[in-house]
């Protein structure tokens, strides 16, 4: 049995980043990590304008800058009459006014080699938490087992379950939560980019095909929205049936007709809507995803945990020093970031009904028309409209900023 003051389930962004913090603060952190690396495609790879703020305000800004990346600066849909600009992030207030589409793996390990430099930080890979410890009836720490089937205990002041919408520390809690149906759910493959294709993100809405592609540099990474609950029906199909309907709608990727070769080559992501009723018991707090399954319409459910994060290392650090973390501490994390996570599922919900929905069921085609629907135009002439989806997207309600005492100048 092994002793640490903070034990982190879950190496993704949002644990990575409460480590980090933690440990920049001096509290003793361990992170569990399922996986020997974090080279997983697919991943959430977006980063917004609030996470590269908290970059530049950790000390991290001209490494994160040299990372390989696509500066996105515009969300563009194409039309028979020609590509037509939806939404642009020049109007954003703050010095970064671009999505920056960086691959997860060297983000991570961007974080995970400041984190390595305090004494009283460590990750151990290969390692997941496999179930919750108690005594008395407060989590007390986790139970764990390695990739060579090794298991044991960790125990600690608090636990933070991190561990993604599937969370198995979520799970042993039995916290209640309450769900939203979404229609659909989502292919995920690869398509080559040449340098004529148009840039940043384009969106694809034609009768029964809905498409997003981000612009990677010689990739993109595109996603198909699919009827909820369809895939297995639809992987009976020829796989050639993902391009030959792509090319319908963006005419210019008729000549990658083979750019999809085997359904192995197409992830499915079962698209959740959720939200703890409470996110803590006493001892366990649970964060991002495993606190608030998002939708992938906007792309910020990555961004949103690392907000989780840093929320939660200003709140707890105090009480993580003192060894007296309450379940009012956790409680005020709660509140903290209950607002800006009803704000933005309360918009997805929104676009699922009045866009997702119409649009998988075939009731909207916007890629047959030469000119912008009437509705297009409008939300385009009025500033504060057209303004606000780009910034609720980009930087968020309640943006958080680093703890004093994790800067690094």
């Amino acid at each position: 049995m092994e002793r640490t003051t903070c034990l982190v389930a879950g190496g993704g962004p949002a644990g990575i980043v409460l480590g980090l913090l933690l440990a920049r603060a001096g509290v003793e952190v361990t992170v569990l990590e399922k996986h020997g690396d974090f080279l997983r495609d697919f991943r959430g790879d977006t980063v917004h304008p609030t996470t590269i703020d908290l970059l530049d305000e950790l000390g991290l800004g001209e490494q994160f800058a040299k990372l390989p990346q696509r500066k996105v600066t515009s969300v563009q849909l194409p039309l028979r009459g020609g590509m037509f600009t939806f939404a642009n992030l020049d109007h954003l207030p703050g010095p970064h006014k671009y999505v920056a589409m960086v691959p997860q793996w060297d983000l991570l390990d961007l974080l995970v080699r400041a984190a390595d430099a305090e004494p009283t930080f460590r990750v151990l890979m290969n390692t997941e938490a496999t179930d919750l410890v108690r005594e008395s009836g407060r989590v007390v720490g986790v139970r764990y087992r390695t990739k060579d089937g090794e298991t044991g205990e960790i125990r600690a002041e608090l636990t933070v379950a991190c561990d993604g919408r599937a969370s198995t520390l979520r799970a042993a809690a039995g916290l209640s939560s309450h769900s939203w149906a979404t229609p659909f759910d989502v292919w995920w493959f690869r398509i080559p980019r040449n340098d004529t294709d148009p840039a940043g993100i384009l969106g694809a809405v034609a009768a029964r095909r809905v498409a997003i592609m981000f612009d990677r540099g010689d990739y993109w990474q595109s996603a198909t929205l699919i009827g909820k609950g369809t895939d297995a029906e639809l992987r009976q199909q020829p796989v050639g049936v993902i391009m030959a309907s792509l090319a319908e709608i963006v005419p210019w990727l008729a000549d990658r007709a083979d750019a999809v070769r085997d359904w192995g080559d197409v992830k499915l992501l079962d698209v959740k809507l959720d939200r703890l009723d409470r996110w803590y018991v006493d001892g366990l707090l649970c964060i991002g995803d495993a606190a608030h399954a998002m939708s992938p319409v906007g792309g910020v459910g990555i961004n949103l945990a690392v907000q989780d994060a840093v929320a939660a290392a200003r709140i707890l650090a105090p009480a993580l020093l003192a060894a007296r973390v309450t379940t009012a501490d956790l409680a005020r994390v709660q509140r903290r970031r209950i607002v800006p996570t009803m704000v933005i599922q309360g918009m997805q919900r929104v676009l699922h009904a009045r866009f997702v929905a119409p649009a998988v069921a075939g009731e909207l085609d916007v890629a047959s028309v030469e000119d912008p629907p009437l509705g297009l135009r409008v939300f385009r002439r009025l500033p504060l409209i057209r303004d606000l989806p780009p910034y609720l997207v980009a930087r968020g309600v309640l943006p958080e900023h680093a703890p004093e005492f994790a800067r690094r100048r």
